[in-house]
């Protein structure tokens, strides 16, 4: 099986995604038995600011996007207002969310980002960035689709970057005059490799992907970190019903038998990430969980926010009820704090100072 790119657009995309039937038929085989549950679940405890809600696309299932015209776009006193919020409630991370690069559609919002002095979205993302920093908050962001030189920028203030794989299929949820492709989010997660960069990524199930297209996404993932090394969680992640998205809810027993592929598929240094407030987490441990991701204790969850983040004292129960130990962790994981080759210096400096910080560890 072969990743195709039917929209006909060119991709410097360097690695060869072709797997033989029999690493395909490996990976849909697994079940819950085949896995080790993780002893520790680890979080991010955030401060979640999205500086617009811009998107040059219009996927069928998300309701972070607003029509042209009806975008919001976060001012600098805002995003340091916010980031002084987390930073008293004890946040590390500061996640930086909006939509892909706003086409020329918004055309309001570039007015408004010319009159503050900047010259584009990426420009006052960067500055942002920079506010997080001067508060001692370690910025993660999510900018979807990006350059080459626009990451290697970003780099320069993230202790890490992410973008959602989603899904190698092309499905209905995505078409459209302007919709995401594999090809273009590959080479977002190839470039992040090429260039270091700590990243997560993920899955969304139940956007009409197959589950052959769900393990070949997974090997995709699998040989981008074998060759970069640089994935540092993937993300299986079930898409919920809103006011866009009327379809059911994705079964139990799908997203069970997704993470439980996950864990195989994976390499152990890859974590495997579900969201608390999207799914039946505590039914899903035993599948190869180890990570419960960002949550925040200021603001809410914008990119779903009809499921709102459970308090810390609750996922210290679930952990407690589990017998598994609850431990908080920064933007980017412990394996790579040992190498400053991850990070720019700006950035290396300041995990440095978390580091000499108190332990992250909460509960047990």
């Amino acid at each position: 099986m072969t990743l195709s790119v039917p929209d006909g657009a060119h991709y410097d995309l360097r690695l060869d995604y072709t797997f033989s039937d029999a690493e395909l038929a490996a990976a849909l085989a697994v079940t819950p038995h085949d896995v080790r549950a993780p002893q520790t679940l680890t979080f991010s405890k955030n401060v979640f600011l999205p500086l617009t809600t811009a998107c040059r696309y219009a996927c069928a299932y998300c309701v972070y996007y607003d029509v042209p015209g009806q975008e919001h776009l976060m001012s600098d006193t805002q995003v340091q207002s916010v980031l002084d919020q987390g930073a008293r409630a004890g946040c590390k991370e500061a996640l930086f969310t909006f939509g892909d690069a706003p086409d020329e559609r918004y055309g309001a919002m570039h007015e408004m980002l010319e009159a503050r002095g900047y010259a584009s979205l990426h420009d006052f993302h960067l500055r942002a960035c920079r506010f997080a920093l001067e508060r001692g908050l370690l910025p993660h962001s999510n900018p979807g689709d990006m350059t080459l030189e626009q990451m290697a920028q970003l780099r320069e203030v993230n202790a890490s970057l992410g973008v959602m794989l989603e899904t190698t299929a092309q499905v209905s949820a995505h078409l459209g005059k302007r919709r995401k492709t594999p090809g273009r989010r590959l080479q977002t997660l190839e470039y992040a490799g090429r260039l270091k960069v700590p990243f997560t990524t993920g899955l969304l199930i139940g956007i009409g992907e197959s589950w052959e297209d769900r393990a070949f996404s997974l090997l995709c993932l699998k040989r981008l970190h074998e060759t970069h090394g640089h994935i540092q969680e993937v993300i299986i992640q079930n898409v919920v019903p809103n006011r866009r998205w009327r379809h059911p809810i994705v079964p139990l027993d799908t997203m069970r038998r997704t993470v439980a592929m996950a864990r195989a598929v994976l390499p152990a240094d890859v974590e495997v990430q579900v969201p608390p407030n999207l799914s039946s987490v505590e039914l899903l441990l035993d599948c190869g969980v180890g990570d419960l991701g960002g949550v925040s204790p200021v603001t809410n969850d914008f990119i779903n926010p009809d499921y709102q983040w459970p308090a810390l004292a609750a996922l210290e129960a679930l952990a407690k009820r589990a017998g598994k130990t609850l431990k908080e962790r920064l933007a980017v994981y412990p394996h790579y704090l040992n190498d400053p080759g991850w990070f720019s210096p700006g950035i290396w400096r300041t995990l440095q100072q978390e580091r000499r910080a108190q332990p992250l560890a909460v509960g047990g």
